[in-house]
Protein backbone atom coordinates (compact mmCIF):
# COMPACT_ATOMS: atom_id res chain seq x y z
CA UNK A 1 0.00 0.00 0.00
CA UNK A 2 1.45 3.45 -1.01
CA UNK A 3 1.08 5.07 2.24
CA UNK A 4 -0.35 8.61 1.63
CA UNK A 5 -2.52 7.99 -1.33
CA UNK A 6 -4.06 4.89 -0.05
CA UNK A 7 -4.72 5.50 3.43
CA UNK A 8 -6.52 8.82 1.56
CA UNK A 9 -8.53 6.17 -0.43
CA UNK A 10 -9.16 4.22 2.48
CA UNK A 11 -10.98 7.34 4.14
CA UNK A 12 -12.80 8.59 1.65
CA UNK A 13 -14.31 5.61 1.06
CA UNK A 14 -14.88 4.22 4.56
CA UNK A 15 -16.44 8.06 5.65
CA UNK A 16 -19.61 7.98 3.36
CA UNK A 17 -20.53 4.06 4.57
CA UNK A 18 -19.52 5.45 8.19
CA UNK A 19 -22.07 8.45 8.45
CA UNK A 20 -24.65 5.73 6.24
CA UNK A 21 -24.33 3.04 9.32
CA UNK A 22 -23.44 0.47 7.13
CA UNK A 23 -21.73 -1.95 9.35
CA UNK A 24 -21.26 -4.74 6.93
CA UNK A 25 -19.65 -2.54 4.43
CA UNK A 26 -17.55 -1.15 6.88
CA UNK A 27 -16.28 -4.31 8.08
CA UNK A 28 -15.34 -5.44 4.35
CA UNK A 29 -13.18 -2.42 3.84
CA UNK A 30 -11.49 -2.30 7.23
CA UNK A 31 -10.59 -5.83 6.22
CA UNK A 32 -9.71 -5.04 2.99
CA UNK A 33 -7.25 -2.67 4.46
CA UNK A 34 -5.59 -4.14 7.15
CA UNK A 35 -5.22 -7.34 4.69
CA UNK A 36 -3.28 -4.74 2.39
CA UNK A 37 -0.41 -4.76 4.20
CA UNK A 38 -1.81 -1.78 6.62
CA UNK A 39 -0.51 -2.32 10.14
CA UNK A 40 -3.13 -2.08 13.14
CA UNK A 41 -1.47 0.94 14.64
CA UNK A 42 -0.91 2.78 11.83
CA UNK A 43 -4.82 1.90 10.37
CA UNK A 44 -5.48 3.80 14.12
CA UNK A 45 -3.50 6.53 13.27
CA UNK A 46 -3.61 7.21 10.23
CA UNK A 47 -7.17 6.62 9.19
CA UNK A 48 -9.52 5.91 12.28
CA UNK A 49 -8.28 9.40 13.67
CA UNK A 50 -8.43 11.89 10.76
CA UNK A 51 -11.63 10.63 10.30
CA UNK A 52 -13.06 11.30 14.54
CA UNK A 53 -11.76 14.47 13.60
CA UNK A 54 -13.05 14.68 10.59
CA UNK A 55 -16.46 13.45 12.44
CA UNK A 56 -15.65 16.32 15.02
CA UNK A 57 -15.54 19.06 13.09
CA UNK A 58 -18.32 18.18 10.51
CA UNK A 59 -21.08 17.51 13.74
CA UNK A 60 -19.25 21.26 15.33
CA UNK A 61 -20.35 22.94 11.94
CA UNK A 62 -23.97 21.83 11.62
CA UNK A 63 -22.74 20.02 8.31
CA UNK A 64 -24.24 16.62 9.59
CA UNK A 65 -27.23 15.39 10.84
CA UNK A 66 -26.97 13.94 14.62
CA UNK A 67 -28.29 10.62 13.34
CA UNK A 68 -25.26 10.53 10.89
CA UNK A 69 -23.01 11.67 13.03
CA UNK A 70 -24.02 8.79 15.67
CA UNK A 71 -23.92 6.36 12.89
CA UNK A 72 -20.22 7.09 12.29
CA UNK A 73 -18.96 7.53 15.88
CA UNK A 74 -20.42 3.86 17.24
CA UNK A 75 -19.68 1.88 14.08
CA UNK A 76 -16.05 3.99 14.39
CA UNK A 77 -16.26 2.69 17.72
CA UNK A 78 -16.93 -0.68 17.06
CA UNK A 79 -13.68 -0.51 13.79
CA UNK A 80 -11.48 0.69 17.02
CA UNK A 81 -12.22 -1.85 19.01
CA UNK A 82 -11.83 -4.63 16.14
CA UNK A 83 -8.21 -2.91 14.86
CA UNK A 84 -6.20 -2.72 18.42
CA UNK A 85 -6.86 -6.61 18.99
CA UNK A 86 -3.91 -6.68 16.49
CA UNK A 87 -1.79 -4.47 17.75
CA UNK A 88 1.79 -5.43 18.23
CA UNK A 89 2.29 -5.02 22.14
CA UNK A 90 5.93 -5.01 24.46
CA UNK A 91 6.00 -5.36 27.80
CA UNK A 92 5.05 -3.74 30.40
CA UNK A 93 7.60 -0.61 31.05
CA UNK A 94 6.48 0.01 35.00
CA UNK A 95 5.23 3.41 34.20
CA UNK A 96 1.13 4.42 35.08
CA UNK A 97 -1.63 6.66 32.79
CA UNK A 98 -4.47 7.76 34.36
CA UNK A 99 -6.08 9.35 31.10
CA UNK A 100 -9.01 11.54 30.94
CA UNK A 101 -10.97 13.13 27.93
CA UNK A 102 -14.19 14.65 27.06
CA UNK A 103 -17.11 13.79 28.18
CA UNK A 104 -18.90 13.20 24.70
CA UNK A 105 -19.12 10.52 22.84
CA UNK A 106 -16.69 12.09 20.10
CA UNK A 107 -14.13 12.67 22.66
CA UNK A 108 -14.30 9.13 24.41
CA UNK A 109 -13.61 7.39 21.42
CA UNK A 110 -10.82 9.68 20.81
CA UNK A 111 -9.65 9.36 24.49
CA UNK A 112 -10.25 4.95 23.84
CA UNK A 113 -7.94 5.56 20.81
CA UNK A 114 -4.84 7.04 22.90
CA UNK A 115 -5.94 4.23 25.97
CA UNK A 116 -5.30 0.99 23.49
CA UNK A 117 -1.85 2.63 21.65
CA UNK A 118 -0.79 3.60 25.13
CA UNK A 119 -1.51 -0.12 26.55
CA UNK A 120 0.19 -1.80 23.91
CA UNK A 121 3.04 0.35 23.97
CA UNK A 122 3.75 -1.33 27.23
CA UNK A 123 2.24 1.33 30.09
CA UNK A 124 -0.13 0.09 32.75
CA UNK A 125 -3.73 2.19 31.34
CA UNK A 126 -6.54 3.45 33.84
CA UNK A 127 -8.85 5.32 31.72
CA UNK A 128 -11.57 6.86 33.54
CA UNK A 129 -13.62 8.85 30.32
CA UNK A 130 -14.92 12.18 30.45
CA UNK A 131 -17.57 13.49 32.82
CA UNK A 132 -15.39 12.92 36.17
CA UNK A 133 -15.49 15.78 38.90
CA UNK A 134 -12.42 17.44 39.73
CA UNK A 135 -12.43 16.31 43.20
CA UNK A 136 -12.95 12.37 42.23
CA UNK A 137 -9.81 12.90 39.57
CA UNK A 138 -7.62 14.87 42.46
CA UNK A 139 -8.35 11.44 44.88
CA UNK A 140 -8.09 9.10 41.81
CA UNK A 141 -4.66 10.46 41.08
CA UNK A 142 -3.44 10.69 44.48
CA UNK A 143 -4.83 6.39 44.74
CA UNK A 144 -3.21 5.23 41.81
CA UNK A 145 0.08 7.31 41.33
CA UNK A 146 0.93 7.51 37.95
CA UNK A 147 3.75 8.53 36.22
CA UNK A 148 1.52 10.14 33.85
CA UNK A 149 -1.75 12.22 33.69
CA UNK A 150 -3.28 12.32 30.41
CA UNK A 151 -5.66 14.92 29.30
CA UNK A 152 -6.71 13.81 25.83
CA UNK A 153 -9.37 14.79 22.98
CA UNK A 154 -10.73 17.27 25.42
CA UNK A 155 -13.48 19.65 23.96
CA UNK A 156 -13.24 23.86 24.42
CA UNK A 157 -15.90 23.57 27.43
CA UNK A 158 -13.10 21.08 29.44
CA UNK A 159 -10.52 23.74 28.87
CA UNK A 160 -11.32 25.99 32.42
CA UNK A 161 -11.64 22.49 34.75
CA UNK A 162 -8.24 20.75 33.20
CA UNK A 163 -6.52 23.88 33.99
CA UNK A 164 -8.14 23.94 37.41
CA UNK A 165 -6.91 21.01 38.03
CA UNK A 166 -3.40 21.40 36.80
CA UNK A 167 -2.91 24.41 38.74
CA UNK A 168 -4.68 22.51 42.06
CA UNK A 169 -1.93 19.36 41.62
CA UNK A 170 0.82 22.11 41.27
CA UNK A 171 -0.27 24.01 43.99
CA UNK A 172 -0.81 20.61 46.95
CA UNK A 173 2.48 19.14 45.06
CA UNK A 174 1.93 15.81 46.35
CA UNK A 175 3.79 14.45 43.71
CA UNK A 176 5.97 16.11 42.45
CA UNK A 177 7.28 14.02 39.74
CA UNK A 178 3.77 13.32 37.70
CA UNK A 179 3.53 14.61 34.34
CA UNK A 180 0.75 15.68 32.74
CA UNK A 181 0.28 15.46 29.26
CA UNK A 182 -2.61 17.08 27.13
CA UNK A 183 -3.23 16.48 23.11
CA UNK A 184 -5.85 16.09 20.71
CA UNK A 185 -9.49 17.76 21.07
CA UNK A 186 -9.11 21.80 21.72
CA UNK A 187 -5.49 21.19 21.96
CA UNK A 188 -5.24 20.76 18.54
CA UNK A 189 -7.35 23.67 17.83
CA UNK A 190 -5.61 26.25 20.02
CA UNK A 191 -2.17 27.21 19.57
CA UNK A 192 -0.03 27.52 22.86
CA UNK A 193 -3.23 26.37 25.16
CA UNK A 194 -1.50 23.24 26.46
CA UNK A 195 1.83 25.33 27.62
CA UNK A 196 -0.27 28.11 28.97
CA UNK A 197 -1.99 25.53 30.95
CA UNK A 198 0.87 24.34 32.44
CA UNK A 199 1.15 20.86 30.98
CA UNK A 200 4.76 19.10 30.40
CA UNK A 201 3.88 17.52 27.46
CA UNK A 202 1.52 17.78 24.35
CA UNK A 203 0.66 15.26 21.76
CA UNK A 204 -1.86 16.18 18.36
CA UNK A 205 -2.56 12.31 17.57
CA UNK A 206 -2.85 9.30 20.22
CA UNK A 207 0.70 7.70 18.22
CA UNK A 208 2.63 10.93 18.73
CA UNK A 209 1.40 10.54 22.66
CA UNK A 210 2.98 7.72 22.99
CA UNK A 211 5.91 9.12 21.60
CA UNK A 212 5.84 11.92 23.66
CA UNK A 213 5.73 10.02 26.79
CA UNK A 214 8.64 7.80 25.73
CA UNK A 215 10.77 11.02 25.52
CA UNK A 216 12.70 12.63 28.13
CA UNK A 217 11.41 14.99 30.87
CA UNK A 218 11.11 18.30 29.19
CA UNK A 219 13.86 20.66 30.98
CA UNK A 220 11.05 23.20 31.55
CA UNK A 221 9.53 20.90 33.60
CA UNK A 222 10.92 22.05 37.20
CA UNK A 223 9.45 25.95 36.02
CA UNK A 224 6.01 24.17 35.00
CA UNK A 225 5.55 22.71 38.29
CA UNK A 226 5.78 26.26 40.14
CA UNK A 227 2.40 27.36 39.32
CA UNK A 228 2.43 30.91 40.35
CA UNK A 229 5.41 32.22 38.02
CA UNK A 230 3.80 30.04 35.35
CA UNK A 231 0.52 31.61 35.34
CA UNK A 232 2.72 35.29 35.39
CA UNK A 233 4.55 34.49 31.81
CA UNK A 234 1.06 32.98 30.42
Amino acid sequence: MHATASVQLVIESLLPNLLQGDRATVRTQVARALGSGLAAEDFTEQVAWPIHESLHKLHRHDQIERVSFNYATRLLRSVVDQVQLGYRRSERNGQRVMLLCGSGENEDLGGQMAADLLEAAGYEVFFAGGGVARDEILEETHRRAPDFLVLFASSASDAPAIRAIIDQIREVGADPGLQIAVGGGVFNRADGLAEAIGATRFARTPLELVQALAAPAPAARQVAREPRRARAVA
